[in-house]
């Protein structure tokens, strides 16, 4: 049994869109695998956005990606964010739920931004007490996602991988790895990225994603809101061939393109990573 036989494989999919729901529906794409939704966009009571999620259900597999559970921050975890999620898990039925290991704001203040934490041993034993505690409410595992970063701190003992990895190990938890964001981080804190590679729990990593940036000189911005460019699809080859095979996905959040560009995208993902996938 080699060490990725026990991960689900979806193949590659895309990140749902509130301007590609006619399209998807009424098309029906066989290049689609499968969809990633962000969670917060449907936890509501009704409305057009759950009759979209509905109708393109009964169609794609999907799994579910949140922005704002705040696992980093000090504050209590947010037992009515959790009933909701819960509450669309139960609706969606996803092949997996995600979120950033991240912090979002402080004293309930929600600051709309991913902000990251210092690499220690008592942010790796915090972070994962409370993702133990959300796999506890929820009764599944979940998946957490590196973040782009632009600071480090003073305190840091270890590498970002190292953080990760500790962080998986120690909650029992999987890993969605983006590949962007590895990118972005080692190029604004000057890392090699395949060392980052070599230090991630492959049998850990179930997702990957795909984006563009920005990139302002002696800085990149995770924008989501441009073509990927060629540096970061040589580093998805990389991922492939040392992690073996691993649902794929494009994130696309502004500048949204016609379904048909993001399609062209996704087969360059699939064309890329398949030859390792046999």
């Amino acid at each position: 049994m080699n060490a990725h036989s026990n991960r689900p494989f979806l193949g590659f999919g895309i990140g749902l869109r509130a301007e590609h729901y006619q399209t998807i529906l009424e098309q029906k794409p066989a290049q689609i695998d499968w969809l990633e939704i962000i969670s917060e966009n449907y936890m509501v009571d009704g409305g057009k956005p759950l009759y979209y999620l509905d109708s393109i259900r009964q169609h794609y597999p999907m799994v579910m990606h949140g922005v704002s559970m705040s696992l980093g921050s000090t504050d209590p975890l947010n037992y009515e964010y959790l009933k909701s999620l819960k509450k669309l898990i139960d609706r969606v039925q996803p092949e997996w739920f995600s979120d950033h290991l991240c912090w979002t704001g402080v004293d309930h203040k929600n600051l709309h931004d991913l902000l990251p934490l210092p690499y220690t041993e008592e942010a790796v034993k915090h972070l994962a007490d409370r993702i133990s505690e959300v796999q506890d409410f929820i009764g599944r595992q979940m998946l957490i996602e590196n973040l782009s970063s632009y600071v480090t701190y003073n305190e840091d003992a270890m590498t970002e991988w190292e953080f990760l990895s500790a962080i998986a190990e120690k909650a029992d938890c999987y890993l969605l790895l983006d590949v962007n964001n590895i990118y972005v981080s080692s190029f604004n804190h000057q890392f090699n990225p395949l060392e980052y590679l070599e230090g991630i729990p492959a049998q850990r990593v179930w997702q990957h994603h795909l984006a563009g940036h920005s990139n302002e000189g002696n800085l990149i911005l995770d924008t989501h809101d441009a073509d990927i460019i060629d540096p970061v699809w040589a580093l998805y080859e990389e991922t492939a061939k040392r992690l073996g095979p691993v649902s794929t996905m494009i994130e696309r959040d502004g500048n949204i393109p016609e379904l048909c560009i993001l399609l062209q995208e996704l087969e360059q993902a699939r064309n890329i990573a398949s030859p390792y996938y046999q």
